[in-house]
């Protein structure tokens, strides 16, 4: 009788063991999730006209963690937006615009506290600084042409008062959404010829007018995604009986430490195809890894995220590859996207 109590309190001993464990464990995950510094989810952002004498106005952005403190520190970038450094005693939210600051970009960066920590985000730079006594442009300057490699791009002075007496160009690239427009060394005419290294981005250009009161900036819309040529040095491999895939790399976001892309993938059967994704960064081992997608129509759209590695997380350009291959080992031709971080 006594060994039938043991036993039984034996097996009721367990499983409460085992609840006290998970409890104790959900208790400690939750205790982690809740002591964590804010984490930024929306970039904070920057309000005000670009011209010598006037203010800009720092936006916090979006963050988690509950921030109860915010710190600013303004930042003077080249004129495309890179190479910032602090501005000193500019720790307010509101800036004003100095005669330092014309002809160059400006961003800012705001520092979010709680009672675990601090977590600093900068903002996208500014467009450059125009001087106080420059000309007011009225119509933006305007793009014409084809955004396709081989192809030619020309941009127009656009409308200013009073009449400037020179003009100056530079062309920029952009990323796929029109953010992050940086100088193309050399790309100062009035025309440009779109080459193979813009192939997935926009392409635009700023317009420098010149009168004897200083010089103002204007900048025109972005092109569309910049197409390859007809001719490619990628190639695509064909099993006999059978079309190689195509994909198309629609658009690739990052959200926090997140990655998303977003494609399109055809083939002339229906069925999984295997999307080949690579993680590519300069001076860094380049990472792969594979998706299964299931098409329901010759062509259909997909979406996927991922965290990279913390070596594609560094500031610099992080390249992302997609290639599509069928049950049958046809690969399609590489398409890529990239994001540059500061």
């Amino acid at each position: 009788m006594q060994r039938l109590a043991t036993s039984t309190l034996r097996r009721i001993a367990a499983p409460l063991a085992a609840l006290c464990v998970t409890a104790g464990a959900i208790a400690a995950v939750a205790l982690a999730r809740a002591d964590a510094a804010p984490t930024s989810t929306a970039a904070p952002t920057i309000s005000g006209t670009e011209r010598e004498g006037e203010s800009l106005t720092a936006q916090n952005g979006t963050w988690g963690g509950s921030p109860t403190t915010f710190a600013y520190q303004w930042q003077r970038c080249a004129n495309d937006g890179t190479a910032c450094g602090d501005i000193s005693g500019a720790t307010e939210k509101t800036y004003a615009l100095a005669s330092a600051d014309v002809s160059h970009a400006l961003r800012v960066i705001v520092t979010a506290g709680n009672a675990d920590g601090k977590t600093a985000e900068p903002s996208q730079p500014t467009e450059t600084v125009s001087a106080k006594g420059g000309p007011t442009n009225s119509v933006k300057p305007a793009l014409s042409g084809t955004a396709q490699v081989g192809e030619e791009l020309s941009v127009t002075n656009g409308t200013w008062s009073p009449t400037p007496t020179a003009f100056g160009r530079q062309w920029q690239r952009c990323e796929d959404d029109g953010t992050a427009c940086h100088n193309i060394v050399g790309a100062t005419g009035s025309t440009y010829g779109v080459r193979t290294a813009d192939t997935g981005h926009r392409l635009r250009a700023r317009v420098a007018a010149r009168t004897s009161g200083g010089v103002a900036y204007a900048v025109s819309g972005a092109s569309g995604v910049v197409g390859g040529n007809t001719t490619t040095s990628t190639t695509t491999t064909t099993v006999h009986g059978n079309r190689a895939p195509g994909i198309v790399f629609i658009s690739l976001k990052r959200s926090g430490v997140r990655v998303f892309a977003r494609f399109r993938v055809c083939d002339d059967k229906l069925g999984r195809v295997t999307v080949i994704q690579r993680d590519n960064k300069a001076r860094r081992l380049a990472y792969t890894r594979r998706f299964a997608v299931n098409r329901v129509a010759s062509c259909s759209t997909f979406s996927r995220s991922w965290i990279p590695a913390l070596r594609f997380r560094t500031s610099g350009r992080y390249v992302v590859t997609l290639r599509a291959q069928d049950k049958s080992r046809a690969l399609s031709r590489i398409v890529a996207r990239s994001l540059f971080k500061r």
